[in-house]
C-alpha cells in the first residue's frame, strides 16, 4: 500500500513540475503586452502603471549647465548663499580669510559655500563631497581626502555633525589644513559639554574662538581651529 502510495506522489510531482517549467517559460517567452507599439492612442499607454522595463517613460536628457542655471536662480539657492556670503564676511574681517586664500570646504553639499566664498572675493575654492555638483564640487570621501598635507589655509565644514565618523573627519580636515591655517567648522548650536567633545577631536589645533552665529536660517555655533602642527 504504502509503494503504491509512493508512486503515485512521484507521478504528481512529475506532473506538477512539468507544469510549472511550462508556465515558466510561457512568461519568459512571452513579449509583454506594453512592449507591443499601439496606432491608435500612442500615449495613452503612457499613463498607466509599469509593467516592464519597456514600459518606462522616456526621459529626456538635461544638461549640466541647464540643471546649473534652474538651480542657481532659484530664490532659496540664493538666499543660501548669501547668507554663507555674510558669515564668510565675518571671516575676512577677522583676517583669518582674504581673496588669496586657498581654501577647502567638506562635505560642501550642492556648493552653496563655494558659491559664497567665490563672490566675497576667495578665488582659490575646493568643494568636496560624497555625491559631486559640477562644476562647484568635486566627488570625494570627507573621511579620506585626496589631498597633501598642508596645503589649504582655511578648511571649513558646516556638516560636522553629520560626519559618519568625526574623529576621522577632523584629523583629515587638520592634516590638509597648513601649520597656523585653520580649520572652521560649524555645528547644531551646543553648550559646552558638547563644545568640549568637538574641541577634543583636534588633536592637532589650538581653539581661537567659538560664537553663536546664524546661518542659512538655522542658529548654531561657529568653532575656529588654527593648525599648531601637521598631523
Amino acid at each position: 500500500m504504502e509503494r503504491h502510495v509512493e508512486k503515485l506522489l512521484n507521478k504528481l510531482s512529475v506532473v506538477f513540475i512539468t507544469i510549472a517549467t511550462i508556465i515558466f517559460l510561457f512568461l519568459i517567452l512571452q513579449t509583454p503586452q506594453t512592449c507591443i507599439p499601439t496606432t491608435n492612442h500612442p500615449r495613452a499607454r503612457l499613463l498607466r502603471f509599469p509593467k516592464s522595463s519597456c514600459d518606462s517613460a522616456r526621459r529626456d536628457y538635461v544638461p549640466i549647465s541647464k540643471k546649473n542655471e534652474r538651480l542657481w536662480t532659484a530664490q532659496d539657492w540664493k538666499k543660501k548663499v548669501n547668507s554663507y556670503a555674510q558669515f564668510f564676511q565675518s571671516l575676512r574681517d577677522q583676517r583669518l580669510l582674504s581673496n588669496h586664500s586657498k581654501v577647502l570646504c567638506v562635505s560642501a553639499g550642492a556648493g552653496h559655500e563655494v558659491a559664497a566664498l567665490s563672490e566675497v572675493g576667495t578665488r582659490d575654492v575646493t568643494g568636496v563631497e560624497l555625491v559631486e555638483s559640477p562644476p562647484l564640487v568635486s566627488r570625494a570621501d570627507p573621511h579620506n581626502l585626496p589631498f597633501f598635507d598642508g596645503v589649504f589655509d582655511l578648511v571649513f565644514s558646516a556638516h560636522l555633525d553629520e560626519a559618519l565618523f568625526p574623529a576621522r573627519f577632523v584629523s583629515e580636515m587638520e592634516r590638509t589644513a597648513r601649520v597656523r591655517g585653520v580649520c572652521v567648522v560649524v555645528v547644531e548650536e551646543c553648550g559646552g559639554y558638547e563644545m568640549r567633545r568637538i574641541l577634543r577631536m583636534f588633536k592637532h589645533s589650538v581653539f581661537v574662538g567659538a560664537k553663536n552665529v546664524t546661518l542659512i536660517g538655522l542658529r548654531m555655533t561657529q568653532i575656529i581651529m588654527r593648525s599648531r602642527n601637521s598631523s
